[in-house]
């Protein structure tokens, strides 16, 4: 019989040491790697109860393991919590958030956990959550799972979420984010050029860093604007008088559609109304305004000017230039006003005809001589017939166009030596 204070002692003994166990699991203990190498990897022992003890350190073999690896250690714990029963309904589904993981290189796509990504987008994420070895891999590979309520549809995944609208992703290479911002912040006007070119084309304008010094510079076809040697609009003097053939107009009343560009107010017209000047025929398509005006006469500069571009066949210009000056009004100028369109770059069909030949003088005599188009890119080659008799507009409908646009004019060019006729 055993003594009675040998069976306290024991009792003692072991209320002392019961309190320092550790209370988790295999996997929550840390083991030093080299006490990984005892049981595991002893010999075989006999049959019977060390047999049963030496299985039973095989089994935990794997837990071990993970144990001597804090990040296997932390994988095994999630993949037990949500294996375990009442982890969370099974009905559930699951949302994959994929976070970018610090070695791994920026912009780089994170392959889903066994394809998970894949197959919850198509709607088949398995009703009872991914499995042990799905978290893990996953966690590896910077993904993390987490339960949603069950009113969430199956599908709902998102590996990148779509940015909102006009911002650049975090996601993206910074070269892509600064594109994306160079177009969205440098866009500039576009519609119909004021002499005929069509399509979108770099911001240009008539003041600052955007103005005539600086066209030649903003495209590489706008190269004449700052190079050119015939370059419009000219100060026009000393005129060389000799017997000129007379323009011949071939103007009627036709429809036309009014746009405003970015850059002036434009009539558009239909075939039908032409000018035969040098021996050639060009085909009306458009006129427009500058405010002042871009010609001047021995040094006179006008309230405003009118431009009618005209193309032959070969696709050669004509333009014909009218000064507009202060005084009684302009009933064909204020027929182009009434039709207005409301917004900028839509074209409006107008209401009535015109008929270009009412925005002439009656003194048809003028100046010619060989020069550009005054917007870019200024091109050249372009014959200029400059009415030498102003028409007039009243102050109000001057003030209508300054309204839209204060100042359009292009500065003046050098004459460069070029040949000024007038007809007498």
């Amino acid at each position: 019989m055993i003594p009675v204070r040998l069976v306290a002692f024991a009792l003692l003994a072991a209320l002392l040491v019961l309190p320092s166990l550790p209370m988790a699991g295999p996997v929550d203990t840390p083991v030093p790697r080299h006490a990984a190498k005892g049981p595991l990897h002893a010999a075989p022992a006999a049959a019977g109860p060390a047999s049963a003890a030496h299985s039973t350190a095989q089994a935990a073999a794997p837990a071990v393991a993970a144990a001597a690896d804090p990040m296997e250690r932390l994988r095994s714990r999630l993949a037990e919590r949500l294996a375990s029963p009442g982890a969370a309904p099974a009905s559930g589904t699951l949302d994959l958030q994929v976070g970018t993981r610090g070695n791994a290189p920026h912009g780089a796509a994170k392959p889903a956990a066994g394809g998970g990504a894949q197959g919850s987008a198509a709607g088949h994420a398995p009703a009872h959550g991914p499995s042990a070895q799905e978290i893990a891999r996953g966690h590896a590979e910077g993904i993390a799972w987490s339960r949603t309520p069950g009113n969430v549809p199956a599908h709902r995944v998102s590996a990148h979420p779509d940015p909102a609208p006009g911002a650049a992703s975090a996601h993206a290479p910074a070269a892509a984010r600064r594109t994306a911002g160079a177009a969205a912040g440098g866009k500039g006007h576009g519609g119909t050029g004021a002499h005929g070119a069509h399509g979108q084309a770099p911001h240009w304008g008539y003041e600052g860093s955007a103005g005539p010094t600086a066209w030649g510079a903003l495209k590489p076809e706008f190269g004449l604007c700052a190079n050119g040697q015939r370059q419009s609009p000219i100060d026009i003097r000393g005129g060389l008088a000799v017997d000129l053939e007379p323009v011949k107009f071939d103007y009627r009343p036709s429809a036309f559609s009014v746009i405003d560009n970015g850059h002036t107010v434009q009539v558009n017209l239909p075939p039908g109304n032409a000018i035969e000047v040098g021996g050639r025929r060009y085909e009306l398509v458009q006129f427009h305004f500058h405010r002042p005006s871009e010609e001047r006469i021995d040094g006179r500069q006008f309230e405003m000017s009118l431009h009618l571009v005209h193309k032959d066949p070969t696709g050669r210009l004509a333009v014909v230039g009218v000064l507009l000056g202060k005084g009684p009004a302009h009933p064909a100028v204020q027929t182009v006003w009434n039709n207005l369109p409301l917004e900028r770059n839509e074209e409006s069909p107008a209401r009535a005809q015109i008929d270009p030949g009412h925005l002439l003088p009656e003194d048809r005599r003028y100046f010619t001589y060989m020069g550009s188009l005054t917007t870019p890119p200024c091109s050249e080659g372009v014959q200029w017939v400059v009415m030498r008799t102003p028409v007039t507009l009243t102050p109000e409908q001057i003030e209508l166009f300054a309204r839209i646009y204060p100042m359009n004019a292009r500065p003046a060019q050098p004459v460069a030596g070029r040949r000024i006729m007038q007809s007498q």
